[in-house]
């Protein structure tokens, strides 16, 4: 019978598996074997006899061994181990009141009485045991698949290997997890045991015991001799190494041995670890000698079953899995950083980012998490520089106090970008490796779009960015395409159910969509769910309504009212409006749709505000696609299709872990464009980061574009989503930025820089405070080398002067961290004062008040103008009772107004919204003002014109 089968039957009796461990579980194997007695290579072997043959005046005296002479001080040595064994469970269990240790138990037979001896003794302390057979002919494959399983399992903390010696092979020992290994067989806790260091390691119980009894002798043993029959292996090893530093000599030897009886005379007590029934004559033995045989516990003279010691091993085992337990809880608790910093030697002039990058060797990802206090099992790597942190993380560090929350922010740009991730970079340098705060930077993860457009790579620059930018820039962990994935799903899934509704009947849709299988027909489900919500309580498929089938089979979506499109992440402006369905096959279901930019997916928009799996599986059922032509809308719930979302979106929920040209670590997570989304990078690596740095850290996180928009989005979105709160906001400003909103020539990128923007010009002092009359804690002046000493001086006094509490010149892009200290020094400065957050709007102001409030407010403008189109929109939004929602501004950056080329800080205008779309699945709405796309085209000269590999070293030049 083929294990599966065995595992099979034997999982389906009716009592608990390893998987459900509480006190007492028992699951039967199905072959019946007796287990070999005496063998030396693991601490299966349980002590027989214990015999203290004290006070014998001959050697006739001596009891035959197998002789069963526990006395009353044996049950005291039992006893107190028990006592104080439980005593440490109590307050471990004080500490951690949901922490039940289970110890978890592989044997290769259905013999019970060894699980037995061990439930008793766990029952008495407190634990729970369970119980793995496998089948007496079981492989080593199988024997470590078994293994592997409770290594995952964190409810197992101590697994014992009760097998025979021959499926104790070395790669089954070292197999096993060191901190689970409680009967300390394999080889690092065998070593560490010979190097004297258990901090992290455990002596195997049976020799434990075999320690225990003998300090029971009437003579104290230091001094005196040992001989160890049979003492190969780990067992033999371990138990060599404890007598030699209690002082005893030992004597080694196998139990086939010429010299045997000589070496017994000599010695003052014998330990039979591998002597099955052998009997030794008493004329072997001196007067006194204490004798232990270490044969099976479960072995039985004359029909008689004898236990021996097998109680005290199973208290010793007890014991090691309590230590376990506690070595568990106390790796569970908030581990400060030992961070590692990497040193820099820049260069001038500054060479390319991507020559800056290979310049550097990055740690390997999994010394940075260990460096940063993350688990072993909380890490998944991604190769060797990235890793994907999991979300138990948030439960492991629930108590800890957050750390400092700083915004970084940017004036109204030019195309070209001012540098807020560089800043992002620098500042986290100069926290961590300068000032030695726990420091993290939180950055969304470019668009390919960009990439291979206009901006090129994003990972920052100079000697400040992360590294290695290839993977950074290109397809990092897969997230992206994980979204374009669950976006294109749902798209097909609503062409595909118009197009059945359209050609099928009611009964033909119903039979499809709850087939029989096997001659029954069920409800998925979210099949159940959709019945819910349509007010139809009846699960029985047979027992529906034609009305009931009927209304949950047609969605009866609009085609001209759907709102869901294709993406892909590249820039394509003939994707910006298609027909779809002119194939024959598609029966003349012809309408015309659209593609946008993968980051401006609603799925995008939620994976960066989500707080959990859960969250997002939820955020995911109650995106809106569209209105049934009732006027109903219809979800991605509705569809059926949540579910698989959740599936394609399970790993790209988590952050990914990375880090700095200086070795600071940077999660890097989720990437919604600022103009046409939230633009800012996801709540869940906030969280993680600001647990991960202490209370005394600081987590260093961006907000796309200019403050009119990004800034504006994380304050009244994201915010509101995490429940986070901004300690620091910096802002950052370049004298270029200031010259072209002070009237300087427009600025293009793939064009020289005009004059102006490269000599030292000072009339556009007066012409514009742009950016700096927003409020902000810190300003940041983020200096490139055609800056001159003035320019630099006047825009920090202008920042003063408009009431930020420090300007400070900013030189990461040259120096890296040490060219960002001073503003280091700032932002911690200012995070020590209180913070006066507050939101703009209130949830409960309606629409059209708040979209007018983020007008004037914010960018200026005297009033808004709403389309005949948005106004119907908002009419059915309320309507629909989505009126409580955010706002989510989609407009240029390039400007504080909606026309591009309206510099400085325009005033007099009114806001056209055209359009009014609802994100419900992310929790906003958002206006489009003006011509607003969400899907940018390529340039004349786009950047992969420079992008090219190297086939030979696989290298990548032009990138940026």
């Amino acid at each position: 019978m083929r294990l599966s089968t065995l595992r099979h039957a034997c999982r389906n009796l009716p009592t608990p598996s390893v998987h459900q461990p509480r006190t007492g579980v028992r699951v039967f194997g199905l072959a019946k074997r007796s287990l070999p007695l005496g063998h030396s290579n693991n601490s299966q072997l349980l002590l027989r006899a214990a015999c203290s043959i004290s006070g014998t005046t001959s050697a006739e005296k001596a009891p035959k061994l197998g002789k069963q002479t526990d006395g009353p001080g044996y049950e005291n040595t039992i006893r107190e181990n028990v006592q104080r064994t439980k005593e440490k469970m109590v307050a471990l269990q004080r500490g951690h009141p949901a922490l039940k240790p289970t110890l978890a138990i592989i044997q290769a037979d259905e013999d019970d009485r060894l699980l037995e001896i061990n439930k008793k003794m766990a029952g008495k302390i407190g634990l729970n045991i369970t119980q793995i057979c496998l089948p007496r002919e079981c492989t080593e494959d199988e024997i470590i698949e078994e293994v592997l399983k409770l290594n995952e399992d964190p409810r197992v903390h101590g697994v014992y290997l009760h097998l025979p010696p021959a499926s104790l092979t070395s790669r089954v020992l070292n197999t096993l997890r060191p901190e689970k290994d409680v009967d300390g067989v394999s080889d690092l806790n065998v070593g560490r045991l010979v190097r004297g260091d258990m901090s992290q390691g455990f002596t195997p119980p049976l020799a434990n015991a075999v320690m225990e009894l003998l300090a029971r002798h009437d003579t104290p043993m230091e001094g005196r001799t040992v001989l160890v029959v049979g003492g190969e292996g780990p067992l033999g090893v371990a138990l060599q190494c404890l007598m030699q530093r209690g002082g005893m000599v030992v004597l080694n030897s196998r139990r086939s041995s010429e010299g045997l009886q000589k070496q017994m005379m000599q010695a003052n007590a014998v330990v039979l670890l591998a002597a099955g029934h052998m009997d030794v004559p008493p004329t072997w033995l001196r007067p006194g000698t204490a004798v232990i045989h270490c044969g099976s516990a479960l072995m039985t003279d004359h029909g008689r079953e004898m236990s021996g010691v097998g109680p005290l091993t199973a208290a010793l085992r007890m014991r090691n899995v309590v230590q376990s337990s506690s070595r568990w809880a106390q790796g569970q608790q908030y581990r400060p950083w030992t961070l590692r910093s990497l040193k820099l030697q820049p260069l001038s002039p500054v060479p390319s980012d991507i020559e800056i990058s290979r310049a550097q060797t990055p740690k390997p990802v999994d010394q940075l998490a260990q460096e940063i206090g993350l688990l072993q099992e909380e890490t998944e790597a991604y190769g060797r520089t990235k890793a994907k942190v999991r979300l138990s993380l948030l439960d492991r560090l629930r108590e800890q106090p957050d750390g400092k929350y700083v915004l970084v922010a940017g004036i109204t740009p030019t195309p070209l970008g001012e540098g807020k991730s560089t800043v992002v970079i620098g500042l986290v340098q100069a926290l961590s490796a300068h000032l030695k705060l726990n420091s993290f930077a939180c950055l969304r993860q470019p668009s390919q779009g960009p990439t291979f457009g206009v901006k090129g790579g994003a990972a920052g620059g100079g000697y400040a960015q992360v590294i290695p930018m290839e993977e950074f820039n290109l397809h990092l962990t897969g997230d992206i395409h994980a979204i374009t994935a669950a976006n294109n799903l749902v798209a097909a899934a609503i062409d595909a159910r118009m197009l059945h509704e359209a050609t099928q009947t009611d009964k033909a849709l119903y039979s499809r969509l709850v087939p029989s299988v096997n001659g029954v027909r069920r409800f998925s489900p979210i099949q159940i769910a959709r019945l819910c919500r349509l007010g139809i309580s009846e699960i029985d498929p047979r027992a529906l309504t034609p009305q009931e089938v009927s209304s949950f089979v047609r969605l009866d979506l609009d085609p001209a009212k759907v709102t869901w499109q294709r993406v892909v992440d590249t820039n394509d402006r003939f994707l910006r409006k298609i027909t779809v369905g002119q194939a024959s096959t598609e029966k003349g279901h012809v309408r015309e749709t659209q593609f946008d930019i993968a980051v401006a997916s609603e799925i995008m928009a939620i994976l960066a505000l989500a707080d959990g799996l859960g969250d997002m599986k939820t955020r995911l059922g109650r995106m809106v696609v569209g209105s049934s032509r009732s006027g109903q809308p219809i979800t991605a719930e509705d569809l059926g299709v949540s579910g698989a979302l959740a599936v394609l979106m399970k790993d790209a929920i988590k952050p990914t872990l990375m880090q700095t040209l200086e070795g600071s670590p940077v999660f890097v997570h989720a990437g919604p464009f600022a103009n046409i989304a939230h633009g800012n990078s996801s709540v869940l690596a906030d969280k993680l980061a600001l647990k991960l740095v202490g209370e005394d850290g600081f987590v260093v996180t961006e907000a796309g574009f200019g403050a009119d928009i990004g800034m504006e989005k994380f304050f009244n979105i994201k915010c509101r989503a995490s429940g986070l709160r901004p300690n620091v906001v910096v802002l950052v400003a370049t004298v270029r930025a200031l010259k072209m909103h002070g009237g300087g020539p427009n600025v293009s990128a793939g064009s020289p820089l005009p004059r102006e923007y490269i000599d030292e010009v000072r009339d556009w002092r007066e012409r514009t405070l742009l950016g700096l009359k927003q409020s902000s804690t810190t300003i940041l002046l983020s200096v490139v080398m055609t800056d001159t000493q003035a320019e630099i001086d006047l825009v920090c006094q202008m920042a003063k002067e408009s009431g930020a509490a420090d300007a400070v010149p900013c030189h990461h892009w040259a120096r890296g961290g040490r060219g960002s200290v001073d503003l280091a020094q700032a932002v911690k400065q200012a995070s020590s004062q209180p913070s006066h957050f507050q939101f703009l709007y209130s949830q409960e102001t309606p629409i059209v008040e708040k979209i007018r409030m983020i007008a004037q407010k914010v960018y200026g403008a005297d009033d808004i103008e709403l389309s005949p189109e948005a106004q119907a929109k908002i009419d059915y939004y309320n309507q629909q009772g989505y009126g409580k929602l955010p706002i989510c501004m989609a407009k240029t950056h390039l400007s504080l107004s909606h026309l591009p080329e309206k510099k400085g800080t325009p005033t007099g205008f009114t806001l056209p919204i055209r359009d009014i779309r609802a994100s419900i699945g992310a929790g906003f709405i958002y206006p489009l003002v003006g011509t607003m796309s969400t899907m940018p085209g390529l340039p004349t000269r786009p950047c992969f014109y420079d992008i090219d590999l190297d086939p030979v070293t696989e290298e990548i030049t032009g990138l940026f």
